[in-house]
């Protein structure tokens, strides 16, 4: 479905990325790759961890051509030449618990080739740069066990723990399916380096806790189960005082893409009509509270208000 170098990078293969001449790129890195917002009396740190410029490809919709997905990038205000894919991870400061929500890439996401650049792992400079420490993390919320969402938790080359404070907290449902011995094999070829890596690792770290529910894991901060992307793909709803901030994960992935038409499956999304349903109800619940809400791959800094427009949406993103 997706050519082989840049799933490798995607997904985490035993495989590089093809490395050809290596290309310019065509986006900047922000001037600085950290943005602070209140809600209530929460301080909330915007990281950015890198971007991917992705070619493009049949099949990235299930249901989109690349001239669809080419209209949709022009009609946002976008260049049509790349899909642009950024990373970015959120911190939390509230009730005195330093909450990093998802890790990024770790570096470990990224490659090239003569048309396509992927790069990750500037979470940690940023985050020293809004000055914190990953000695300084409480507790890491984890949306999905994704590559560019979880191997920032992890040393390149040791698998040793990055923030060796961190209570690391997951769904249940996500942490029962990638840790499951039967997946690897059920799994498309693509992702099964992925499998193993985490089965691999994970299970054996004691700051592991898989949670059932909807409850609120850490003060102010409840999951919010929005399963399809994985089985248990998971937002986190941040509330202080009388403002709420939606952190989506890869609920609406490009929003130039998915808010435009939710209705549109991506391959990355295991179960298409589940992702489907899990983002029109999130998106919903986001415009009848009134609350902000930001992504992982959001434009950056990745927070915007959102509205409804017809049957689409579209996002009001805060100036950089």
């Amino acid at each position: 479905m997706l050519s082989a170098a840049i799933a490798a990078a995607a997904f985490g293969l035993d495989a590089p990325l093809a490395v050809a001449a290596k290309p310019r790129r065509r986006t900047q890195d922000p001037e600085r790759g950290f943005r602070r917002i209140a809600i209530g009396d929460a301080e909330v740190i915007a990281l950015y961890d890198g971007i991917w410029e992705k070619p493009h490809e049949a099949g990235f919709l299930s249901n989109a051509g690349v001239n669809d997905v080419k209209a949709a990038l022009r009609a946002a205000g976008l260049s049509p030449a790349f899909v642009p894919v950024p990373i970015c991870t959120y911190v939390v400061r509230l009730k005195g618990k330093t909450v990093l929500c998802d890790a990024g890439g770790g570096g470990q996401v990224q490659g090239y080739n003569s048309d396509s650049i992927f790069v990750s792992g500037r979470m940690l400079d940023n985050l020293k740069a809004a000055g914190l420490r990953p000695q300084d993390i409480d507790t890491i919320l984890i949306s999905h066990f994704h590559p560019d969402h979880i191997f920032g938790l992890l040393g390149e080359d040791s698998n040793a723990p990055v923030f060796p404070n961190a209570e690391i907290i997951v769904a249940a449902a996500e942490y029962k399916f990638w840790t499951d011995p039967s997946l690897t094999s059920r799994l498309p070829p693509w992702r099964q380096a992925l499998a193993r890596r985490i089965q691999s690792v994970i299970p054996g770290w004691k700051n592991v806790l898989p949670v059932e529910g909807q409850d609120e894991v850490v003060p102010g901060i409840h999951f919010v189960s929005v399963p399809g992307h994985t089985p248990g793909h998971t937002a986190f709803h941040l509330s202080s005082g009388q403002e709420q901030l939606m952190i989506s994960g890869d609920t609406a992935y490009v929003p130039a893409l998915s808010l435009r038409h939710p209705g549109w499956h991506g391959a990355y999304d295991q179960d298409g009509p589940a992702a489907e349903v899990s983002r029109r109800r999130l998106l919903d619940r986001v415009v009848a509270d009134s609350m902000l809400i930001c992504g992982s791959h959001f434009p950056w800094p990745g927070f915007g208000r959102l509205v409804r427009d017809g049957a689409h949406y579209a996002l009001d993103m805060l100036s950089a």
